[in-house]
């Protein structure tokens, strides 16, 4: 993570006389790259207003809004800063075949695939006005989608030093994973985020290693129902969960 000093704030900024409002908005269908500048703007327009912000004091400062955006893309391929090209199994040629992009982007994390049938979600915060604490951000996302899928019947949890949501995270031989996250965070701002497997089409996957972890399944909610699910009421009860973990307010 590319940490910086933060903006330190007193108990009655991170209070309830200064709320946390995130906007949330749905980009429908989107190329990666235009999602990924738009998550740049919003992104150092934070940043920005945490600069100017240290010229006030208490009372003048701008408290920003923060926002999670929700997102499906087109095939793409992803992979992070830390992450190696030898876990992308195919060449450039299986790609264009294919019609997948490919990115090298500046999140943490190895490679991951995003898609149609997939809820990607890229919560932009000022963690200044929640916690500065980068672990317990990573917890709180892996938990929002844990109880959003209790409420499917899903049991879901967490592996040692593996980012993510898994199934079965405790049996070597049928663990799989559901939900890959990655993020960035500079000025304890950040952006990317998570890739939740709803409707996707899981042959993707074996293209590469997913996350750069060997012999681990990928699944979707989907191939765990053995229906179809409406993508829109899987985002309510993410953005209801988010809410109350990161008590803050919806807008």
């Amino acid at each position: 993570m590319d940490l910086k000093e933060p903006v330190l704030l007193n108990e009655e900024k991170k209070g309830s006389k200064f709320p946390r409002t995130v906007i949330v908005e749905d980009l429908g269908r989107i190329d990666y790259r235009s999602a990924w500048d738009y998550q740049e703007k919003l992104f150092n327009a934070l940043v920005q207003n945490k600069i100017s912000n240290r010229e006030k004091s208490i009372a003048e400062q701008n408290i920003p809004d923060h926002h999670f955006l929700f997102c499906e893309h087109g095939p793409v391929f992803t992979l992070g800063k830390s992450g190696s090209m030898k876990n992308l199994l195919v060449n450039q040629d299986v790609l264009n075949e294919k019609q997948i992009s490919f990115f090298k982007i500046n999140r943490g994390g190895d490679i991951t695939f995003h898609g149609p049938g997939q809820i990607v979600g890229y919560p932009i915060l000022d963690l200044d006005y929640f916690f500065s604490d980068i672990g317990k951000y990573l917890r709180l996302i892996e938990e929002t989608i844990i109880l959003t899928l209790a409420e499917y019947g899903i049991a879901a949890g967490r592996t040692k030093g593996e980012t993510g949501v898994w199934l079965e995270p405790d049996s070597p031989s049928r663990a799989r994973k559901i939900c890959a996250i990655g993020v960035r965070s500079s000025r304890w701002v950040t952006m990317h985020g998570f890739a939740f497997n709803i409707n996707t089409d899981l042959s993707y996957f074996d293209l590469i290693i997913p996350c750069g972890i060997q012999g681990k399944q990928v699944t979707s909610l989907q191939k765990e129902l053995g229906r179809a699910i409406d993508m829109d009421e899987v985002k309510e009860k993410i953005i209801r969960h988010f809410a109350l973990l990161f008590e803050t307010e919806i807008k």
